[in-house]
């Protein structure tokens, strides 16, 4: 039976101040099927890549599994999808039947071997990169956000397909993904790791009675550590008072002090005071430690502008746009004030298209129909890529927002200040995403575009976002494959049908 062994590792990148594993003690068996939880920036992904060796730490992992990872680095997109195979599988060409039966597992024709793989949709291409994870069966998968180029009925079947599977690590947000296929959860918290045997039902469960239980203890602790704080200062008053008597000079001419009895007693009372003063401060640190997991979970907000007039500010009228080849369904709908309209529909089946279509950016496509949209609208969008590049302070400088909101949103968000000076490309997936999601809270916005909006992000932050959309009732053109977020918030789901 395989295992992994993480015994005592500590790491840290050269930017970060804290370490972002201290002295970290696991054993995983090879056949736990596996998630990481944590907030982005917790260190889920440099897990793996700690497991992959690609990474320096101290102390030691022990294990006698063969790793292999997901997303593998596709050099040349433009080539078949066959020669990828080969290349990342180091297969033959009387060894592709084992590529084929993945495939048929993952429902996807073994046709598309012979395509471009650049020419593939996102989903396709995903599905391509696991089969080959899963070719060779005497190794453990190390599966870095499957889900996020994923449409539902994706979602569905590869959480069927991982079902089927002996053992593995996945990192995901996705509680409907996540629950038929995990039995074993690692979560990595602000101060500690946690290990649950169970699904992501039951890692919530134990999370909400833990944090039930430190939020009972907090105003008790306030009191505590308060009146710590009380005896500390009483103490140095106290000393204080007796270092003043030693050279106090208006005594009555009738007493006779003794300087050096008062300077001996003086300091006696010093050296009590601090050492007083010490246990005091062991004592906050101590109870302020009963709070270390303790998530932050400031409510976010929108800067929603409400706009009743008119009451329609996006119509959309028998749209249908071509080019070449791909052409959109032909959609209706209509985006109210304080309505969440979803659009829900396959990858490749033309949602991003359509949305920006009614932003006006350019796009090849010709168009019959017709899109109205209300005038001196703004409009707050958020694009499912992560191109955003260069210093927080330079981004909201050039989309005009104040920079401290930005900042204040990322807190919210459970973003470390360490961070903010650090270049946006140079940050992980799930922070950069972060980043362009507090841009668009902190824009003033009458309508928002969000495409995508929770790829990459932690499960804590997904929930903030849909409390903020439930609480506000922003209006709202969405497009997402979250079950939890669409049935949560959608007023209205349009739905695309080739």
């Amino acid at each position: 039976m395989g295992t992994i062994q993480i015994e005592n590792v500590s790491f840290k990148y050269a930017q970060m101040m804290d370490k972002l594993f201290d002295s970290l003690n696991l054993k995983i068996d090879e056949s736990w099927k596996l998630v990481l939880i944590g907030r982005n920036g917790r260190g889920k992904t440099t897990l793996l890549k700690m497991l992959m060796g690609k990474l320096d730490y101290q102390g030691q992992i022990v294990s006698n599994l063969n790793f292999y990872y997901y997303p593998q680095t596709v050099v040349n997109k433009r080539i078949s999808t066959v020669e990828i195979v080969k290349q990342i599988a180091k297969l033959e060409d009387y060894d592709l039947w084992k590529i084929e039966i993945e495939l048929n597992k993952l429902q996807v024709s073994s046709k598309v071997l012979q395509q471009e793989f650049a020419t593939l949709s996102p989903g396709e291409q995903t599905k391509i990169l696991l089969a080959i994870l899963f070719i060779d069966d005497s190794g453990f998968q190390l599966i870095d956000e499957p889900t996020n180029h994923l449409d539902i009925e994706g979602r569905r079947i590869v959480s069927d397909y991982l079902k089927s599977k002996k053992g593995f690590i996945v990192i995901s947000h996705d509680k409907s993904f996540l629950n038929p296929v995990i039995d074993h959860v690692i979560s990595i918290n602000r101060a500690d790791v946690d290990v649950y045997k169970g699904n992501f039902d039951t890692w919530q469960m134990n999370k909400e009675q833990q944090d039930h239980h430190e939020m009972a203890e907090k105003e008790q602790l306030k009191k505590d550590i308060n009146r710590l704080h009380e005896t500390a200062v009483k103490r140095e008053n106290w000393s204080k008072q007796s270092e003043f008597q030693k050279n106090k000079k208006h005594y009555s001419e009738k007493v006779n002090l003794d300087k050096g009895f008062l300077g001996h007693k003086s300091a006696k009372m010093m050296k009590k005071a601090k050492t007083a003063t010490k246990r005091v401060d062991s004592a906050i640190g101590e109870k302020q430690e009963l709070l270390k997991n303790l998530e932050v979970e400031a409510p976010i907000t929108l800067n929603y502008v409400a706009k009743s007039h008119p009451d329609t500010l996006v119509t959309v009228e028998k749209l249908q746009l071509k080019h070449e080849q791909i052409a959109t369904p032909v959609i209706d709908f209509k985006v109210k004030p304080n309505q969440v309209v979803t659009l829900v529909g396959k990858n490749g089946i033309g949602k991003t298209t359509i949305l920006k279509q009614i932003l006006g950016l350019p796009q090849p496509f010709a168009q019959t129909g017709k899109i109205t949209v209300a005038n001196n609208l703004k409009i707050s969008y958020l694009p499912q890529d992560n191109e955003l590049k260069g210093s927080i302070q330079q981004l909201a400088v050039d989309k005009k927002i104040e920079p401290e909101l930005i900042y204040s949103n990322l807190r919210k968000l459970g973003f470390e200040r360490s961070l903010f000076e650090q270049p946006v490309e140079k940050m992980s997936q799930g922070q950069r995403r972060k980043v362009a999601l507090a841009m668009s809270l902190s824009q003033e916005a009458n309508l928002y575009l969000w495409d995508e909006p929770l790829n990459y992000l932690d499960i804590i932050t997904r929930e903030q976002v849909i409390e903020a959309i439930k609480k506000q009732h922003p209006t709202m053109l969405l497009i997402d494959h979250d079950l939890d977020l669409i049935e949560a918030v959608s007023t209205e789901k349009v739905e695309l049908h080739s």
